[in-house]
């Protein structure tokens, strides 16, 4: 019973504070009440923890999405972060082009000049990938866990000691206003010149005045503590700056590794596929007729390149004339589609095998090829010579 009288009398206690706040709140809204004013220090504080927050949250967020692009994606991690599981591993974007690079070109055949293209690309697409998620985890890491846990711990804090900040100052307020409202009543009965209950209203009045102003001390008390407990918080923001500052930093350091690896592999991958036989442009203009000698050295490196990828082929020549003094035919490879020009060449499809031979006079660019039935001239720098 005690325990539930209790209970009533706090509810009471607490019904009656919020509605002196709301009544306080309201009539300052109206312009019919005073309302105490922060000192300007510590309005300054609260202007800069806000603005804090607001950019904060705004470059976390917009980190996230530079970071993640596909909004699925984010909400994915989310429920997952939320629900306190690791999420599902995914191929991300550039690995899963590298993936399918790297099929592609197995299926078109890495002994096939597109083919091993396609594979050496797609592998730097992976390694882009892989360094892709580094930065995600660096970053997540190093910079936006301490930007989301000043957002969801610090500042929550902070609001949490400035709403009580300011419930103090309505209580402050709602009791100057009491006091104020008990001083002139007791001014207006001291005035007053009747009978003898006047002087008992004076004496309540009296009364109403010692219990407003014990109870104002009380209020401003609360009220000064509250706002040292605020200020003391509030000028923690700079700190927070400067370990932001630092978290910065390391965003920065993180981006730049990640954008000197993807430069490094481009670069790479630039110069193996330099290295591929400049008859390329023969491929996607297909109406030259004559390849340039100056390629001829560079079938050894496609070879080269091809054994590398699996495809074990005995190399050619260290000079593709010197078939000019092998007595007989010899298999060749043909490493690119090529559409005859006349009558008297040979057209050629991609990995297929032919014999080829040697004609006296003939111009030290050509051989003579044979399919079958079929006879022409073939340029040497589409063929690789096998065993």
């Amino acid at each position: 019973m005690n325990i539930m009288d209790f209970n009533v009398k706090k509810l009471a206690a607490d019904a009656g504070t919020f509605l002196s706040r709301a009544v306080q709140f309201t009539e300052e809204k109206l312009g019919q009440a005073e309302k105490t004013e922060l000192d300007a220090h510590l309005e300054n504080l609260l202007s800069k923890a806000e603005c804090t927050k607001i950019w904060t949250e705004k470059i976390m967020k917009q980190t996230e999405v530079l970071l993640q692009p596909n909004p699925n994606a984010r909400i994915e991690e989310f429920v997952y972060e939320k629900l306190d599981r690791k999420a599902p591993s995914r191929l991300n974007n550039p690995e899963l082009l590298g993936q399918y690079m790297i099929d592609a070109g197995t299926e078109f055949g890495p002994g096939t000049a597109y083919g091993n293209a396609l594979i050496k690309c797609g592998e730097t697409q992976k390694r882009i990938g892989t360094a892709d998620r580094e930065l995600i985890q660096t970053s997540a890491l190093n910079f936006l866990t301490p930007l989301r846990n000043f957002i969801e711990g610090d500042y929550k804090t902070i609001a949490k000691e400035r709403k009580l900040l300011q419930n103090k100052r309505l209580d402050l307020d709602a009791a100057k206003t009491r006091l104020k409202k008990a001083k002139a009543a007791e001014a207006r009965n001291s005035q007053l010149n009747s009978a003898r209950l006047e002087g008992d209203n004076i004496m309540i009045w009296a009364e109403e005045v010692t219990k407003s102003e014990q109870e104002l001390r009380i209020t401003q008390s609360e009220f000064d503590r509250q706002a040292e407990i605020t200020r003391l918080l509030l000028e923690g923001i700079s700190s927070t700056h400067a370990h932001h500052l630092r978290c910065l930093n390391d965003f920065v350091e993180a981006q730049m590794t990640y954008y000197a690896q993807c430069y490094q592999y481009m670069l790479d991958l630039q110069k193996q596929l330099g290295s591929f036989p400049s008859s390329y442009l023969c491929n996607n203009n297909q109406t030259s007729a004559t390849p340039t000698p100056s390629i001829l050295p560079n079938v050894i490196v496609c070879s080269a390149m091809a054994s590398t990828s699996g495809l074990v082929i005995t190399p050619p020549p260290a000079n593709l004339n010197d078939i000019k003094e092998y007595n007989g035919s010899r298999k060749a490879r043909v490493l690119y589609d090529y559409d005859a020009a006349n009558s008297t060449e040979l057209s050629l499809l991609a990995d297929e095998v032919i014999t080829v031979f040697s004609v006296v006079g003939m111009d030290s660019d050509w051989l003579m090829g044979e399919r079958g039935n079929q006879k022409g001239k073939v340029p040497i720098t589409y063929l690789e010579l096998l065993n």
